[in-house]
């Protein structure tokens, strides 16, 4: 206990500055490491080299110790070269307008989609003109989206009215949604073969048979009542106002945040 206090008697304010700093450090490492395959490698080799040091410090291991303490500024040579994709990736998103900013940024663009989406549905159900939407998540849908036609433009409800309107040759089918972007329109889905769903509509069915194959979120209006419904993970939820929708897809949605970056392509 002696000991203790006085080595705390001795801590001076840049101590704890400096200790603090290299919290930090560590801290944003780990932190640009998290979600990507290098974290297991760098918690891997933060482990054997604080064990190697304190072997080497301990034991009276003349050999080793010198060979840990040549060894690191070689590790440090390294670090950059197997950690290459993740630097230049956090070195990208220092270069842009920095982390809160960015976050920001994609909230507000999260909020704009699912406003756009929300008004197109809610117009379309009033005007009874059928849609469905496809919203993409985790799961990839490239081979539907080879099957209709390109589109690449930014989601507005004005577009997606022009597409579903019945004198278009694109209303029929379903619109595909990536990253905050509509990249096909009159895709092409398989619908479901559960027969408690054999007496829903085409658009009904084919929007559940793509969320059995996905975590995809599809959101569909009915031509023949205008009733608005979202299906997910095979089921299908019908009868929602355009207050429900819209908390139903920023809840579905919010996850995207820190993904591929909608900010940039919007």
């Amino acid at each position: 206990m002696a000991d203790v206090l006085w080595v705390l008697s001795h801590v001076q304010w840049y101590d704890i500055v400096d200790i603090l700093l290299v919290t930090i450090v560590f801290f944003l490492v780990f932190s640009l490491a998290q979600g990507t395959q290098a974290v297991q490698l760098l918690r891997g080799m933060v482990l054997v080299v604080l064990f190697a040091f304190l072997v080497s410090r301990v034991l009276p291991f003349k050999g080793f110790s010198w060979l840990i303490e040549n060894a690191i500024p070689a590790l440090l040579v390294a670090i950059p070269v197997i950690f290459q994709p993740e630097l230049r990736r956090a070195l990208e998103r220092l270069g842009r307008t920095g982390g809160l900013l960015a976050r920001r940024q994609q909230e507000e663009v999260l909020e704009k989609l699912v406003n756009e989406v929300t008004h197109a549905a809610h117009r379309l159900s009033s005007e009874r003109h059928g849609a469905l939407i496809v919203l993409e998540r985790e799961t990839g849908l490239q081979d539907l989206v080879e099957t209709g036609v390109p589109i690449d433009a930014a989601v507005k409800a004005e577009l997606l009215r022009t597409i579903f309107h019945p004198n278009t040759p694109l209303h029929d089918k379903a619109v595909l949604v990536r990253d905050g972007r509509i990249v096909a329109a009159s895709c092409m889905l398989p619908a479901t073969g559960n027969p408690i769903y054999r007496d829903l509509g085409t658009r009904h069915r084919a929007a559940i048979g793509v969320t059995e194959e996905s975590d995809a979120l599809a959101i569909v209006v009915s031509e023949e009542t205008g009733r608005i419904s979202a299906a997910h993970n095979g089921q299908i939820v019908g009868h929602l106002d355009a207050g429900r929708l819209r908390n139903l897809l920023l809840a579905f949605l919010q996850h995207r945040l820190s993904g591929r970056g909608w900010t940039e392509r919007v």
